[in-house]
């Protein structure tokens, strides 16, 4: 509907050449404000040129029906009317109609020549697999052709590598044992030309006789030394406690003779006190009875309050209860007006929109819409279900529709050659996917016997060094949890002299360290390094198992030529050792890095 508004008190002047429409046409009061901002012009010429002096909400027409707004929006008088153009969408879907059943009819047959096609490039595809087939086959047994020949030139390497090895390890003891002849010369000579050893050794005895003499004196000075040296620290220890306890028991006393002072103060306080509370005991009882009376007066008058307030506050909770009750059923009746006006502004705004909703869809009135759909009355309507469910169908059926494409050739050739080139990547990752397969397979093939290689020769390793260490025995590793050795585990089975074959995890703490160094050092014959790091390997190992550790580290060294540094702080082991390192504390707080180099020392005590 259109409100009834005054007119605008100071409305924007038309464009000069633009005559005020509300001077040419009669119209109620309520379109004064419309009418106003619109202007007749004599020509279309004429309202172009006038349209970009316009101001908001200003038009321009012209008797022929033009219309020209402010906005830029343009109506020409011989414009088409909505419901031509409504019967031209209707031809032309008519004419796309036809023309989309001829494109399903083309696009049938395509997918019927694409099916074909498609059988074809199975037959090839399947036919090209089994070519492939055959190749991968032709290219494993060439790989493990391959794989075989590089095996052998492997070993034949380190065959030559060990026999160059051992060539050059022959002729270093074969020079070494001309020096060790040499030395062993040099050795006879001196003892040729060394004078009796008679007079020397029984001198030496003697020497012995008199440092032995000397040392024993000197360990009872010691012991007499620190003797004499407890005794001096116990007695000046003797002597702290007992001043300190002597400064003790004087601070007491002293505390002690203030106490007595203040005891004493206290005691003719009190007396002055008592002296003074002699004298008026009869007024004290009087004031006693009075403050007993006052109070069981208070008493009586507090009782006589308490119950009031008590009588109060009950009729207070009554009233207050009442109040709540009333202010409830207030707010429910509140809320009950609340719906309702929600309601009707719901059911106005509902009325609003289905007038608006049948004058843009049906054009007219809603009363008038029976009329339109040839109904009578409104009791000839059908149900409001059904015609909801066929609003539904008819909405859904709409959308599948969808727009017309007037391209629907284009993108089908388009999509076609989409599909074509997809079809052709489809192939070409098929194919590429077989070949990764295959790779993987080749690969996984070659780790799996690469990893059993290894495992043998570390195992048979393990077995030997583990009967050396333990001097008997029996141990060997196993792949558990898998068949396939890629994903299985590896279980340390291990039997010391004497015991029952059983995982590693049951051993003690030293057949444990054993059975370990054993593996490591299986690991190091199978793939030697020329550097190998042991820290503190013979920490829970006895005197008799550090030297089978020491002996498997010398076979290491003459094996596998690797280089061990050792962290340790056990004698036996440091003794075997060819140099140490080690720091020292000289003086307190200042340390100094030591180095002993034991072949040498050997070699200088040897020689003389």
């Amino acid at each position: 509907r259109w409100a009834v508004l005054p007119p605008y008190e100071a409305p924007p002047s038309l464009p000069e050449g633009a005559a005020p429409l509300a001077a040419h046409v009669e119209a109620p009061a309520v379109l004064a404000r419309r009418l106003a901002l619109v202007g007749l012009v004599p020509d279309d010429a004429t309202a172009a040129r006038l349209q970009t002096m316009l101001f908001p909400g200003q038009r321009l027409v012209t008797a022929a029906g033009g219309l020209w707004r402010w906005d830029g929006f343009v109506a020409g008088a011989d414009a088409p009317q909505a419901a031509a153009l409504h019967l031209e969408q209707r031809n032309r879907l008519d004419l796309l109609e036809k023309e989309r059943q001829t494109a399903a009819e083309r696009l049938a047959s395509a997918q019927s020549a694409h099916d074909e096609a498609e059988q074809h490039a199975a037959a090839v595809q399947s036919e090209e697999a089994k070519l492939r087939a055959g190749r991968s086959e032709a290219e494993a047994a060439l790989a493990a052709a391959q794989e075989a020949r590089h095996e052998a030139r492997e070993i034949a390497g380190r065959q030559a590598s060990r026999r160059a090895a051992l060539s050059e390890r022959i002729e270093q003891l074969e020079r070494d044992l001309a020096d060790a002849r040499k030395q062993r010369e040099r050795i006879a000579a001196a003892i040729a030309e060394l004078p009796d050893t008679g007079a020397l050794e029984a001198e030496r005895d003697a020497l012995r006789a008199r440092v032995e003499t000397c040392r024993r004196a000197l360990a009872d000075a010691r012991a007499a030394y620190d003797l004499r040296r407890r005794e001096a620290e116990a007695r000046r220890q003797r002597l702290e406690t007992l001043s300190a306890e002597e400064d003790a028991w004087r601070l007491r006393h002293r505390r002690a003779e203030e106490q007595l002072a203040a005891l004493g103060t206290r005691c003719d306080t009190a007396e002055r006190e008592m002296a003074s509370l002699s004298a008026s005991p009869e007024d004290i009882e009087d004031k006693r009875q009075k403050l007993a009376d006052e109070i069981a007066a208070a008493e009586a008058a507090r009782r006589e309050a308490a119950d009031d307030l008590a009588a109060l506050e009950s009729a207070v909770a009554e009233k207050d209860k009442a109040a709540r009750a009333r202010q409830e059923a207030l707010a429910a009746a509140r809320e009950d007006r609340a719906r309702a006006e929600a309601g009707l502004e719901g059911a106005r705004a509902r009325m609003i929109e289905l007038e608006t909703t049948s004058k843009e869809r049906f054009r007219c009135a809603p009363p008038a819409v029976l009329d339109l759909v040839e109904i009578e009355s409104a009791d000839d309507l059908p149900p409001l279900e059904e015609l909801e469910r066929r609003l539904d169908r008819y909405r859904a059926e709409r959308e599948r529709l969808g727009a017309v494409n007037l391209r629907a050739d284009e993108e089908l050739e388009e999509i076609a050659a989409q599909l074509e080139h997809l079809a052709g990547e489809k192939r070409d990752l098929e194919a590429a996917i077989q070949r990764l397969r295959q790779a993987i397979s080749s690969l996984n093939r070659e780790g799996r016997e690469r990893l059993l290689v290894a495992f043998d020769a570390v195992n048979a390793h393990f077995g030997t060094l583990f009967k050396s260490l333990f001097g008997g025995g029996e141990a060997h590793l196993e792949l558990v949890d898998s068949d396939d050795p890629l994903d299985a585990g590896i279980e340390i089975m291990a039997s010391p002299p004497g015991k029952r074959l059983q995982s590693l995890s049951l051993l003690s703490g030293g057949e444990q360290a054993l059975t370990a160094l054993s593996l490591i050092f299986a690991v190091f014959m199978t793939n030697p390094a020329p550097i190998c790091v042991l820290d503190e390997v013979d920490a829970p190992l006895d005197e008799a198992n550090v030297e089978r550790f020491c002996d498997l580290l010398d076979e290491m060294i003459r094996n596998a030529r690797t280089r061990f540094l050792v962290v340790t702080h056990n004698e036996v082991t440091m003794a075997r050792m060819h140099r140490l390192f080690g720091v020292t504390m000289a003086e307190r707080g200042v340390s100094q890095l030591v180095s002993v180099d034991l072949e040498r020392a050997e070699t200088l005590v040897a020689a003389q």
